[in-house]
């Protein structure tokens, strides 16, 4: 299967890229091995062989989302020193603990 200049010029130009024309030949040339190097595998007898759509088997690893009973509210706010509306309170420690920083 060949390749011609005018399509190696066309894909440059969409790639934005410009070549000089010895540069087009030579790329045409190559081009045009790669693609009969494809073209070879049109020939392979591939008939039960599994696709493969990965070359890595892929596990899910992540266990299962299931829900757990928290731990007891009361004793999460044991040794909180102070607490507002049921949240634990703590200094600012952003724009010398001015409020509403």
């Amino acid at each position: 299967m060949g390749i011609s200049e005018e399509s190696v010029r066309h894909v440059a130009g969409l790639s934005k890229l410009e070549f000089k024309d010895e540069e087009i030949a030579h790329f045409t040339e190559q081009m045009g091995a790669i693609l009969d190097m494809v073209e070879q595998l049109n020939s392979v007898d591939t008939t039960g062989v599994p696709v493969t759509t990965h070359g890595v088997v892929l596990k899910n690893v992540m266990r299962p989302d299931v829900a757990e009973p928290g731990t007891d509210r009361d004793l999460l706010f044991k040794n909180v020193k102070t607490e507002d509306h049921g949240m634990i309170q703590v200094p600012a420690i952003l724009d010398n603990e001015v409020e509403g920083a």
